[in-house]
């Protein structure tokens, strides 16, 4: 039995766990900006391929306290690299210090290095290692001096769908685009709309979740190189991720925007992930915007301040934005803006707030549904 940790986008830990716990794996805890759970090869590769929210799947090795050098390298000599790294397999080092008498990065790095050297130089009786085989990528995190060593499974970040060829200036990430659906109650006979759609990350993310088609199916992971890891677990996940596809669904969407080249890449996303005909795009400006017959769930991304407009052209925007999203049955609004302010320029106060982070940007999710 394996120990895996999540990292994800803080604020999303629950959203994380509770997937996690849907897809079935085992002792599945969240912590601040990561979550943990257990399991073998299979369940490595069932949560790369399905997680909406988690930003990557690391094997977590090893867990110790260390205010030396010499602890961190007995540390992480004992942990068995040898039944992860073989004899070509390259592996280096990066990872972050925070809080703790060992804080520089660059002499850590080194000193992990040095210490998988060691073990793996001795078990394979070696007096150098090649390096020129599959990546594994070692990463390490010493907070309040206890160090986490992980080897990450998934390569290029979880984030990464493979549906994005292109996007516009800024765009919004995909698991935290991912988590607005989720936080909107996205089901698959819904009928979404994003005023302000950019490069049509948000309806994309709902078109997919709507449709259960999962994440991480048309991309591949750095751990499917391994020699340790087993060639059929992979084709399993996605075979058994095939199958729970709705086509059944009767979502829809439609997303504007007032730039054409934002909508021209939309429309290629749309089509690389495969929900392009649901989804329609228009070219209009907010202040045109209309809501349509029936239910209907709006969720949006607006450019503010520290991203596209300056602050008093996010506001203005905001007002607008508070003319048009009426109050009405069957109506809903969900809106991210780091903006303190927002409420009060958009002209009343949300049902339900939540404290999500934009890269490293703190905002608010304002839902409106009452």
């Amino acid at each position: 039995m394996l120990k895996f940790s999540a990292p994800c986008i803080f604020g999303l830990e629950g959203l994380c766990a509770n997937e996690f716990k849907f897809l079935g794996l085992k002792n599945v805890e969240a912590h601040n900006g990561k979550v943990t759970f257990e399991g073998d090869f299979s369940d490595m590769a069932k949560a790369n391929i399905n997680s909406r929210y988690a930003e990557r799947i690391q094997i977590l090795l090893a867990e110790f306290e260390a205010v030396s050098f010499e602890e961190l390298f007995e540390g992480v000599k004992s942990v068995a690299w040898e039944d992860f790294i073989g004899v070509n397999d390259a592996f280096p080092v990066k990872g972050r210090c925070l809080s703790s008498k060992l804080m520089s990065v660059p002499d850590c790095q080194k000193i992990i290095k040095k210490a998988v050297v060691t073990r793996l130089s001795e078990k394979y009786m070696l007096p150098w290692l090649e390096e020129s085989g599959p990546l594994h990528q070692i990463q390490f995190l010493i907070m309040n001096d206890k160090v986490s060593v992980m080897l990450d499974t998934s390569g290029a970040g979880l984030h990464k769908r493979g549906y994005r060829a292109d996007s516009n200036d800024a765009p919004i990430k995909e698991t935290l685009a991912a988590a607005m659906v989720d936080l909107s109650r996205v089901r698959a006979n819904h009928f979404v709309t994003d005023p302000m759609c950019g490069s049509g990350t948000i309806l994309i993310e709902a078109a997919m979740k709507a449709l259960n088609i999962a994440p991480g199916l048309n991309r591949y992971f750095a751990c499917e190189h391994w020699n340790c890891v087993p060639k059929d677990v992979f084709e399993t996940a996605r075979e058994n991720a095939r199958q729970k596809i709705r086509h059944d669904a009767t979502f829809r969407a439609t997303g504007y925007d007032i730039d054409d080249s934002a909508l021209a890449i939309a429309k290629k996303n749309a089509e690389i992930a495969g929900v392009a005909d649901r989804i329609t795009f228009a070219n209009r400006d907010i202040k045109d915007f209309e809501l349509e017959d029936g239910f209907q769930t709006i969720i949006t991304n607006p450019p503010y301040g520290e991203r596209l407009l300056d602050v008093k052209s996010a506001e203005r925007l905001y007002a607008v934005m508070g003319e048009h999203f009426k109050r009405i049955k069957g109506k809903s609004y969900t809106v991210i803006s780091p903006d303190d302010d927002f409420e009060k320029i958009f002209g009343r106060k949300a049902d339900k707030r939540r404290k999500l982070y934009n890269g490293t940007l703190k905002c608010e999710l304002y839902m409106y549904f009452k």
